[in-house]
């Protein structure tokens, strides 16, 4: 983790010391992989949740509005707005289909 000193001199007459400080090192560098490891792998579920989360919202909020412009301006009221938030879910969803299908790219 830290380059620090150790809090002793190594005694060289001591093999059993010196191989455990070894150890002990060769462990350190083994956790410090497989966190990094871990956090790619949490990076990439975030980013996974938060495009999902953004289609579905895109897609609801802009069949909305698009069905409420339509409404307001051709007096059509309520089908325009039932009809594009029919179709921005079904965007939404097909979206998010289409994404989970996707093999994940390494960034390495």
């Amino acid at each position: 983790m830290t380059d620090e000193k150790p809090a002793r001199e190594p005694i060289a007459e001591d093999a059993r010391i010196d191989a455990l400080e070894e150890r002990l090192k060769a462990a350190q560098e083994r956790e410090d992989q497989r966190s990094q490891s871990q956090v790619k792998g949490v990076d990439a579920n975030y980013r996974s949740g938060n495009r999902v989360l953004a289609d579905l919202l895109g897609g609801i909020l802009g069949g909305l509005v698009i069905g409420w412009s339509i409404d307001y301006f051709a007096g059509t009221s309520p089908w325009g707005l039932l009809i594009m938030l029919f179709i921005g879910i079904v965007v939404a969803f097909r979206n998010i289909i289409r994404a989970a299908n996707t093999q994940p790219t390494d960034p390495e």
